[in-house]
Formats: C-alpha cells, sequence, structure tokens
C-alpha cells in the first residue's frame, strides 16, 4: 500500500489524491493516480469545476476533467501492453462505480484500500462479483473488515 499512496502525491486533483497499484504474483504491474488526461492542462492549473459548482464527493463523476487513478492503471497497462486479468488491485480509496465496473470486466480478483469513498453500488457490485475488497488501516497496514460481509479474511 505504500506505494499506492507514493503515486498518489503524483495526483493533480485538488480535493482528494488517489493512488492505485495493480500487482501480480508479487510484480508490480502498473501504477496510476487521479488526473488530466495526458496533455491537457489539470485542475491545478485551471481550477476545479467540481468545486465551484459545489458538487459533492461521489457524485456527477462526468463533470471532471480528471480520470481517476483505477482508470488510469488500467488505461496505462492496456498502452503498455500488459495483462491485468487475476491481478490485485492497492488503492488508496474504495473505486467508485465506474471504476468498480471497469475492474470488474478487466478481471481483478482483489481489492485491498485505505479510505472510504461514498459509493455504496461499488460495494454492492463488487461482492456480487466474487471479488475480495479488504480494507487496510492506514496507520499500520492492518486489516479491518471493511462491513462487506463477504470479505474473505486472509491472515497477514
Amino acid at each position: 500500500m505504500s506505494i499506492a499512496r507514493l503515486v498518489a502525491g503524483r495526483s493533480t486533483c485538488l480535493r482528494r489524491k488517489v493512488g492505485a497499484v495493480l500487482v501480480k504474483g508479487k510484480r508490480v504491474l502498473c501504477t496510476g493516480y487521479n488526473g488530466a488526461p495526458a496533455g491537457l492542462k489539470h485542475c491545478l492549473e485551471i481550477g476545479c469545476l467540481r468545486e465551484k459548482l459545489g458538487i459533492k464527493s461521489g457524485e456527477r463523476h462526468e463533470l471532471c476533467r480528471a480520470l481517476h487513478a483505477e482508470q488510469n492503471v488500467l488505461i496505462q497497462a492496456a498502452y503498455h501492453g500488459i495483462a491485468v486479468v487475476d491481478s490485485v488491485l492497492y488503492c488508496t480509496n474504495l473505486p467508485c462505480s465506474i471504476c468498480t465496473k471497469m475492474l470488474i470486466n478487466a478481471g481483478i480478483r482483489r481489492i485491498y484500500y485505505e479510505e472510504g469513498y461514498p459509493d455504496e453500488m461499488s460495494k454492492e457490485m463488487l461482492k456480487e462479483a466474487g471479488i475480495e475488497l479488504i480494507r487496510l488501516t492506514p496507520e499500520a497496514g492492518q486489516k479491518e473488515d471493511s462491513g462487506d460481509t463477504s470479505v474473505k479474511k486472509i491472515p497477514n
């Protein structure tokens, strides 16, 4: 998870810095962070439309120029021809429902995250898809029950 936190530091979002890392067989496949598409101005330069409009976190995703970290990690893998099926995602935040749909279709089998996100649909879809969802406490990296009864306990 420390790599995901480090990657989040590259985020250009003014509201929430998120980092994501895809891992398979103890090897890092790809990383991603939230920010504007390549070559476009970042919110750091032009401001945040969502902030100006008073849009709450977890709502109206289409009114943001940034891609989410989970989207960027999948795009980077595709761009570089890296297969991600059966990989594990480490993300600083619980994925939103849009990212969750992408992660399900990409064949991600487990998600570790630290902080919540106001999107109950995401947890419901992950449970239905049979994807393990494990919340880690940011302070000590300890596993914590995410409140989702479908979470399988994994020994340290």
